[in-house]
């Protein structure tokens, strides 16, 4: 009963916000509302290290003058706050630039009640004690694995957050979710050498979480494998990115995608719709609608409708991400991809997305493979957007015959991404983990740069 008041208060309270702006002198205008309770806890060495606790509510307002238009943002929800708030953001609006591309959603593409239930919302409340408990356990269980030297610390967490969108020419929808999450992070040693490892996870339900004894122990052999690690000298090989890092090397290919990219003319892929830009078979699947995805939402941050629909199907490119402003730009309609956050224009971005899986499990492509460079920890890549060219720093291990043989550390693979999507290979080992999940990927004959 009390969320419900709640949330009828606080649809009424974006609502005289909107009609506010408009007796102000706004043509149009969007209000939303965050509200978010959240509590954290760190833990080093089986101590207590931080905790850290968050309520919030906070207020976005965004208007349209003619073409013109402005947004703010609050915390304090008082009355006269409120009143500046409306004040404020129609006068910078009227001082504004005309943006022939501004406006809201159209009407005819907004979402209609009722919404779908996606079931993000798990109601459970854990304590500062029990997450304290859970990153204890989860670092003692990492400590534990030969050859773990010491720890970076574990880190527990639980939140929930409720989001609402009112607009001026009719829309009215929120949705409420949940986190909880647990990870820790470890030291290995051996002869002097060092190396780091973790695991976390994050659900939108307490009960799919892993426990602690198995992201702990998961870390700590994460890093302990990594010990001893070599330097190789540079070569051309075979390539496999584990399921963890892959969608590192995919998710160039979802931003040349983004409807602002196309219409600035800055995407190596801008000329390539309806065209194959991975190899057969591969399907890259957005889904809006997966029960307790972490990227669920049953509305985008302009009210439009969402969709299930492939972005690449069977290799082929089939349709651009698009807010509203970028569809009217490029002369389309938005496919419900708008993303925002309480101030500023909306940008775009993808809700659950997975890469259908292959036939071959990790090990199955090593053998096929024979020998080459599997891929498991990445850093500082870097892209050329215009053209596709990729780099990337990158850790992992070595295998010969279709078997590891050691690890390998200080290495760079690189590549033009049109040309290794087109080979790439993928693996049958997709996991659900977040919002971006990929099976392993291989890539034959990729450069690598070594010693």
């Amino acid at each position: 009963m009390t969320e419900a008041r709640d949330a009828s208060a606080s649809a009424a309270l974006l609502h005289d916000i909107v009609q506010a702006a408009l007796k102000a002198g706004a043509d149009a205008a969007e209000a939303v509302s965050a509200d978010r309770s959240a509590l954290s806890v760190g833990v080093r060495n089986g101590r207590l290290e931080d905790v850290e606790r968050e309520e919030s509510r906070d207020l976005g307002l965004r208007v349209f003058v003619g073409q013109r238009q402005a947004s703010v943002s609050a915390s304090d929800l008082s009355p006269a706050t409120r009143t500046r708030l409306v004040e404020r953001a129609v006068a910078m609006a009227r001082l504004a630039p005309e943006d022939p591309h501004a406006g809201l959603a159209p009407q005819d593409r907004l979402a209609r009640a009722p919404f779908a239930e996606l079931d993000l919302f798990d109601p459970s409340e854990r304590s500062a004690e029990a997450l304290e408990q859970a990153a204890a356990e989860a670092e003692a269980a990492a400590l534990a694995v030969r050859g773990v030297a010491r720890s970076e610390g574990g880190h527990a967490s639980w939140s929930s957050s409720r989001w609402r969108l009112v607009t001026s020419h009719g829309f009215d929808g929120d949705y409420q979710g949940s986190a909880f999450s647990l990870g820790v992070g470890v030291i290995a040693e051996k002869d002097g050498a060092m190396e780091r490892g973790g695991e976390s996870r994050s659900t939108r339900h307490l009960s799919d979480l892993p426990g602690a004894e198995i992201i702990g122990r998961t870390a700590g052999e994460r890093a302990a494998a990594r010990t001893g690690a070599r330097k190789i000298a540079s070569t051309t090989a075979p390539v496999i990115f584990d399921n963890r890092m892959a969608g590192q090397i995919v998710s160039p290919a979802v931003g040349a995608v983004s409807g602002p990219s196309i219409a600035r003319g800055t995407s190596f892929l801008k000329d390539r719709m309806g065209q194959r830009v991975f190899a057969e078979g591969v399907t890259l699947i957005d889904d809006p609608f997966r029960p307790r995805g972490l990227g669920s939402t049953p509305f985008d941050d302009e009210g439009v409708a969402v969709e299930r629909r492939a972005l690449f199907d069977d290799g082929v490119l089939t349709t651009w991400l698009l807010n509203s402003a970028s569809a009217r730009q490029l002369g389309l309609e938005s496919t419900g991809h708008a993303s925002r956050g309480l101030a500023g224009s909306a940008g775009v971005s993808t809700h659950n997305l997975h890469m259908e899986p292959g036939e071959r499990d990790l090990a199955g492509l090593m053998a096929d493979a024979g020998t080459g460079l599997l891929v498991t920890s990445m850093f500082g890549p870097s892209l050329n957007g215009n053209t596709g060219d990729w780099s990337a720093g990158v850790s992992g291990f070595w295998f010969e015959n279709g078997a590891i043989a050691y690890p390998v550390n200080e290495v760079t693979v690189a590549g033009k991404l049109p040309d290794l999507y087109l080979r790439l290979v993928r693996g049958s080992d997709l996991e659900f983990r977040g919002s971006f999940n990929v099976p392993s990927l291989m890539f034959d004959a990729v450069a690598i740069a070594g010693k």
